[in-house]
């Protein structure tokens, strides 16, 4: 069937992008380090989970964040308050990180810092419930978050983020009490959508579902195991300019 030009460029795009993942997370397989990619609408607490991250788990993980936003860098001074490295990446008019961004990133921490020390990279994707799930960065598991505020059909209305994400966060449950909500239904739908997401309910403010997701992080985060000859023909056809 003959595609029209949108869909052979929209193709061709997710093509190149994937090229660039795989050789992100070849480099990031290379180190040791695990990294996960951190997706959600704007205001669902991506920045407030990392921060209790950030507090709870540096003492035991050498973290660093890669951190999207359009404009700013107001997340990312947030995030380096906690004193580990925060790399800021602003994508102007884009509504997502891709793989090229993120590789800017990898290739700044590599110059600053010994990246086999690390054991975890967060990145921080920008807040959009659509994109960001289409252009994988080299992530080892994509995290999603969504509020309760959200509603309770956000995962049908929007499925693709919910279908990819290995672990899903619903967040600021401690809102429940007051709004015409119910987080179990959220939960189904999110089931229809994929069976075998891990779902986790959690609040910043109550201090809800915390340890629950600092011990999935952490059975996450082990050396992710090298397959040297794949590491190599990948960093041999690509390399982060």
């Amino acid at each position: 069937m003959h595609q029209t030009f949108d869909a052979v460029l929209g193709i061709n795009l997710l093509h190149a992008n994937q090229q660039g993942a795989d050789h992100n997370r070849a480099h990031f397989d290379k180190w040791g380090i695990t990294c996960f990619n951190m997706m959600s609408s704007p205001g669902a607490g991506k920045t407030a989970l990392l921060e209790r991250t950030l507090a709870a788990l540096t003492n035991e993980l050498k973290i660093a964040v890669i951190e999207g936003d359009m404009t700013t860098d107001l997340d990312a001074e947030r995030l380096r308050k906690y004193n580990v490295p925060v790399i800021a990446i602003n994508t102007g008019r884009s509504c997502h990180l891709d793989s090229k961004m993120v590789a800017g990133g990898i290739h700044q921490l590599e110059h600053e810092y010994n990246p086999s020390d690390f054991d975890l990279v967060l990145v921080e994707n920008v807040g959009n419930l659509v994109c960001p799930a289409e252009f994988e960065v080299g992530e080892h598991a994509k995290v999603a978050l969504l509020s309760i505020t959200e509603g309770e059909d956000k995962p049908l209305k929007y499925p693709i983020m919910f279908q990819e994400a290995d672990c899903l966060l619903i967040t600021k449950t401690d809102l429940a009490p007051y709004l015409d909500v119910d987080i179990s239904r959220i939960e189904a739908n999110v089931r229809q959508i994929n069976p075998d997401v891990e779902i986790i309910r959690v609040s910043t403010k109550a201090d809800e579902g915390l340890e629950v997701w600092f011990n999935w992080v952490r059975t996450q985060v082990l050396k992710p195991q090298q397959n040297s000859l794949s590491t190599a023909a990948i960093l041999n056809v690509v390399h982060i300019h």
